[in-house]
C-alpha cells in the first residue's frame, strides 16, 4: 500500500490538491506515520472556487497551509466512524462538522463522494467542495 499522498496521486483526480499540499509545506505531514483522515477535494472542487482564489492562495502560503490542514483530521476515521460522530478535530486546529443522512455523509457543506480509500498512514474520503476554515474566510 502507499501513503495518503501516493494514494491520491494514483487515483488521479487530485492534481490541484497535491499542488496545494506541496505549496503549503505540509507534504511531510501527509507522508508521516499518522494515522490521518484526508477529506480530499477533487480537481473539479478546486475549479469551482471563485476565479482567482486558488492563484491567490498558492502565493499566500500561510493561508494555504491553514486551508490544507483543515482537510486533515487526526486518526483513522472510516465511514463506520463518520456515521457515529458529528465533528472531527483537524490538524488546522478547528473542527469540521460531520453529518450523516440516509447513508450519505457531509463534511461541513461538502458532499462525500467516496469513502474509505485506505492508505498506509490513514484513509481518504473524496469530497466535492474545498473546505474553508471560518477564520480564513473572515480574513
Amino acid at each position: 500500500m502507499a501513503d495518503i499522498v501516493e494514494t491520491a496521486v494514483n487515483i488521479g483526480d487530485f492534481n490541484t490538491l497535491i499542488k496545494a499540499v506541496e505549496a503549503s509545506g505540509l507534504l511531510e505531514t501527509f507522508k508521516s506515520e499518522g494515522p490521518y483522515t484526508l477529506f480530499a477535494p477533487t480537481d473539479d472542487a478546486f475549479a469551482n472556487l471563485p476565479e482567482g482564489i486558488l492563484d491567490a492562495l498558492l502565493v499566500n502560503t500561510a493561508k494555504l497551509k491553514r486551508i490544507v490542514a483543515y482537510h486533515i483530521a487526526f486518526g483513522d476515521v472510516r465511514s463506520d466512524d463518520l456515521a457515529q460522530i458529528d465533528e472531527a478535530q483537524t490538524v488546522e486546529g478547528s473542527v469540521v462538522a460531520i453529518a450523516s443522512v440516509d447513508g450519505k455523509f457531509q463534511v461541513n457543506n461538502a458532499n462525500v463522494l467516496k469513502t474509505d480509500i485506505l492508505a498506509d498512514n490513514g484513509v481518504i474520503h473524496i469530497i466535492d467542495q474545498v473546505l474553508m476554515p471560518a477564520l480564513v474566510v473572515a480574513e
